[in-house]
C-alpha cells in the first residue's frame, strides 16, 4: 500500500516547533537566570561546593532520565508497525514538555524580582510534569499526529501545574511520588482525550494493532529500566536520610511483590496457564504507583508488600476485564491501559496513605509534608500520625485523611474534564489527522528503508543464506 503523503504535516510541525523553541529563546534571555548554586557571580554564589545540591539530585535526575527517555520509550514500542513512533514521539514530547514546564513552573512558583531562577531542582520538577503528559499520550498511542501530541503537551502542562499547586495548597496531600499529582492526574486527562477519540472500527480490532515477539521483547526491556529506577523516581523530593532511605526501601518492597503476584496471577487467569506479556509489561510497574504516595511513610515492610500485591491485581484485572467494558460501554479505548498501570493502583494508594495516616507511627523530623503543616503544628519524631498532625488542635490525622481523599477526588475532576476539552480542541479540522487506514502506523512519519525480500540484491541474499541455520546432514 502506498503512503499518501500529507503535505500539512511537512508545514505544520517545522513550523509549530520553530515557533515554540523561538519563543521559549526569548523568554529565557528576557527572563531566565541560574540560581545562587549555580550562578558564576562570585557575590551571589554563597554555597559552599560540597553543599550543591547537585550532588544530591543528579544521581537520582540521571536515573530519572534513564525511565523517561530508555524505559518508557521502550516500553511504548510494543507495537508492530509503530515501534519508531513510540520511541521517537515519546523522545520529541519530553523534550517539548520539559521546556515548556520549566516556563509555566518558573512563572508560578519561581518567579522573584522579575525573573526565573533556574536550578536542577526545576527542571527535574519540569520532569515530573512531562511524565504526565508521556502518559497520557498513551491513552491515544498510534492514533494522533505528532501535532495534535505536542498540542496535548501544550495544553496539559498548565492544567498539570494548577492541579498541584491547589491539592498542596488546600488540601495539604502528602504525595512525595506523586500517585495522585502525576499518575491519577494524567490517567483520566488521557482518558478524557481518548473518550473524543473514540473510533467504532476498533471495537473489533485494527490489522496494525498487532505485537511481534521482537517488538514484545523491547516493551519488556523498557518495563525492566522502569522497576529498575522507580524507587530513585519515588525517593528524589522525600527529605534527605530516614524518609528517602524509606522511600527507596517501600518502593522497592512494593515492586517485588507486584512483580510476584503477575507470574502468579497472569497463570491462574491462563486457561493454559501460560503468562500474558500484557500483564508483564504492566503489572510488574503497578506497586510503584501505588506506594508513591506513601512512601516515605512508616507503613511497614508488611504494608508496602501488601500494597504491591493489591496494585498487580487490580492491573491485570483491569486488563481483562474492565478495559473491554470501558471500551464498550463508555465508549473509552485505552490504546497502553493507562488506567489499569496508573489510574487502579492510584486509587489503591491513595486509600492506602489515609489508612497509613490514621493508624501508621510517622517519623516527622524528616516527613516530606506541605511545609506549612510542618512548622504551624511543631511536630516531633516518633509521634503517631494523630498525636503529630493533632498537636496544637488545629489539623489532626482525621482532617488529613480527609485532605488525601479531598486531593483524589479534585484531580479526578480536573484532570477527566481538562482532557475532554483538550480532546475537542485536537480534533479541529486545521491540524493534522491521521486516516484509519494508517493508525498504529510509522511511514507517515518516518524515513524508513525497505528491506523487502524483492529489494535485497544477489549480494544481500548471498549474506543472508550464510546467516541461515545448518541442515542436518
Amino acid at each position: 500500500m502506498s503512503i499518501a503523503y500529507n503535505p500539512s504535516l511537512q508545514c505544520q510541525l517545522p513550523i509549530i516547533l520553530a515557533l515554540f523553541q523561538g519563543g521559549l529563546l526569548v523568554v529565557f534571555i528576557l527572563y531566565v537566570d541560574y540560581d545562587d548554586q549555580t550562578s558564576s557571580l562570585p557575590l551571589s554564589n554563597s554555597t559552599l561546593p560540597k553543599d550543591n545540591q547537585l550532588y544530591e539530585i543528579f544521581p537520582f535526575f540521571k536515573d530519572i532520565n534513564v525511565m523517561l527517555f530508555i524505559g518508557l520509550g521502550l516500553m511504548l514500542s510494543f507495537l508492530k508497525l509503530y515501534s519508531f513512533g513510540g520511541v521517537a514521539f515519546n523522545f520529541l514530547i519530553a523534550n517539548f514538555s520539559i521546556q515548556w514546564s520549566l516556563v509555566v513552573q518558573g512563572f508560578f512558583n519561581h518567579y522573584e524580582d522579575g525573573r526565573i531562577k533556574l536550578g536542577l531542582e526545576n527542571v527535574l520538577n519540569a520532569e515530573f510534569a512531562a511524565v504526565t503528559a508521556m502518559i497520557s499520550a498513551g491513552a491515544i498511542l498510534g492514533r494522533v499526529s505528532p501535532i495534535q501530541l505536542l498540542i496535548l503537551c501544550l495544553l496539559e502542562i498548565p492544567l498539570y501545574v494548577v492541579n498541584d499547586w491547589l491539592i498542596h495548597k488546600y488540601f495539604h496531600i502528602i504525595d512525595v511520588g506523586g500517585t495522585v499529582a502525576i499518575h491519577v492526574f494524567s490517567c483520566y486527562f488521557g482518558l478524557g482525550i481518548s473518550r473524543i477519540f473514540y473510533h467504532p472500527e476498533l471495537r473489533v480490532g485494527h490489522t496494525k494493532e498487532t505485537t511481534t515477539p521482537n517488538s514484545d521483547l523491547l516493551s519488556l526491556v523498557g518495563t525492566l529500566f522502569l522497576w529498575i529506577f522507580w524507587p530513585s523516581f519515588n525517593s528524589v523530593v522525600a527529605k534527605a536520610g530516614n524518609a528517602q532511605h524509606r522511600a527507596v526501601l517501600n518502593t522497592f518492597l512494593a515492586l517485588s511483590a507486584s512483580t510476584l503476584t503477575t507470574f502468579a496471577m497472569s497463570s491462574l487467569l491462563s486457561k493454559k496457564g501460560q503468562i500474558s506479556l500484557v500483564h508483564l509489561q504492566n503489572a510488574t510497574l503497578a506497586g510503584g504507583v501505588a506506594i508513591a504516595i506513601s512512601a516515605d511513610m512508616i507503613i511497614t515492610p508488611g504494608g508496602a508488600l501488601g500494597l504491591g500485591c493489591l496494585a498487580s491485581i487490580s492491573c491485570i484485572l483491569g486488563f481483562q476485564y474492565l478495559s473491554p467494558l470501558m471500551a464498550r460501554r463508555l465508549k473509552v479505548q485505552d490504546q497502553c491501559g493507562i488506567h489499569n498501570l496508573h489510574g487502579l493502583p492510584g486509587i489503591i494508594g491513595t486509600l492506602g496513605s489515609i489508612i497509613a495516616v490514621l493508624f501508621s507511627p510517622i517519623d516527622i523530623s524528616d516527613l516530606s509534608l506541605n511545609d506549612d503543616l510542618y512548622y504551624t503544628n511543631g511536630l516531633k519524631e516518633g509521634s503517631s500520625a494523630l498525636e503529630a498532625l493533632g498537636s496544637n488542635g488545629t489539623w489532626n490525622s482525621r482532617d488529613q485523611a480527609m485532605g488525601q481523599a479531598a486531593a483524589l477526588g479534585v484531580t479526578f475532576g480536573i484532570s477527566l474534564l481538562g482532557g475532554y476539552m483538550t480532546g475537542l480542541l485536537l480534533k479541529i479540522p486545521c491540524l493534522v489527522h491521521p486516516s484509519y487506514e494508517f493508525y498504529f502506523d510509522d511511514q507517515p512519519y518516518f524515513q524508513i528503508k525497505d528491506i523487502s525480500e524483492n529489494n535485497w540484491n544477489s549480494k544481500d541474499k548471498h549474506d543472508r543464506n550464510l546467516l541461515m541455520p545448518l541442515k542436518e546432514v
